[in-house]
């Protein structure tokens, strides 16, 4: 069993050394492809560094900032490509604690996509102020609502999952490149006879580095969902 963690960066240095070893010390199978967009800060050049000393870490580097759903298209068939059976996505602030990962391992027979989710059990966010919680929250009812996808959290950005789900889904019809990605990517696996489940998570906000949230992403994922029914994502 070959499991690859995919994790986007863009100025993650405070946090990258932290991430990739924490990540590795949770299960033997685990590697981590690092997806950087040309980070000014030298996050590329310290995942190098860490290279010298694992051949579990793999770097993709990109010519600018080119958004989060595109740097999971990308990472999603480089990890196909290097066979592995599980391929996971989550942040590299920490606001996904790697501990969950071993959940998502021992869930991996019950359902194609497992989602580490914010909002099974009530909501458990910790760090966040009152509005933005508010906004994920119903954010999520809304899209849930327009999509018919039975899940909780569907803007949740720490998904373990399948081969099998990911290889249904033509990748090509992906165009959500911000918060709408995690929407879209969750309605292509349930369009395409994928299997969704939840584990509870509790999420903590970034303590290092600066949020990429923005309005323009918010409202990019509120007009998007409408498209979505429209599309056929089969593969």
């Amino acid at each position: 069993m070959k499991i690859i963690v995919i994790i986007p960066t863009y100025n993650e240095k405070e946090n990258i050394n932290e991430i990739v070893a924490a990540v590795l010390a949770q299960h033997e199978s685990l590697e981590v492809l690092i997806v950087d967009d040309n980070s000014p800060d030298g996050t590329a050049d310290m995942v190098k560094k860490l290279q010298q000393n694992s051949s579990r870490i793999h770097l993709h580097q990109r010519a600018g900032k080119l958004g989060l759903g595109s740097a999971y298209r990308e990472g999603y068939v480089i990890a196909l490509e290097k066979d592995a059976s599980y391929i996971v996505q989550m942040d590299a602030d920490f606001s996904h604690n790697p501990k969950y990962l071993l959940d998502m391992i021992e869930m991996r027979e019950s359902a194609d996509v497992i989602i580490g989710s914010r909002y099974i059990k009530g909501i458990s966010v910790l760090n966040w102020p009152l509005k933005r919680i508010l906004l994920s929250y119903f954010a999520n009812q809304y899209a849930k609502l327009i999509t018919g996808v039975k899940v909780e959290d569907l803007t949740a950005g720490f998904k373990f999952i399948s081969r099998k789900a990911l290889e249904k889904v033509n990748l090509s019809k992906v165009k959500s490149n911000g918060y709408g990605f995690q929407i879209e990517m969750n309605y292509a696996f349930s369009s395409t006879g994928s299997t969704i489940a939840e584990t509870p998570i509790l999420f903590m906000d970034r303590e290092h580095g600066v949020s990429k949230m923005n309005k323009e992403i918010i409202l990019e994922a509120l007009i998007g969902v409408w498209a979505f029914r429209f599309k056929d994502y089969r593969a």
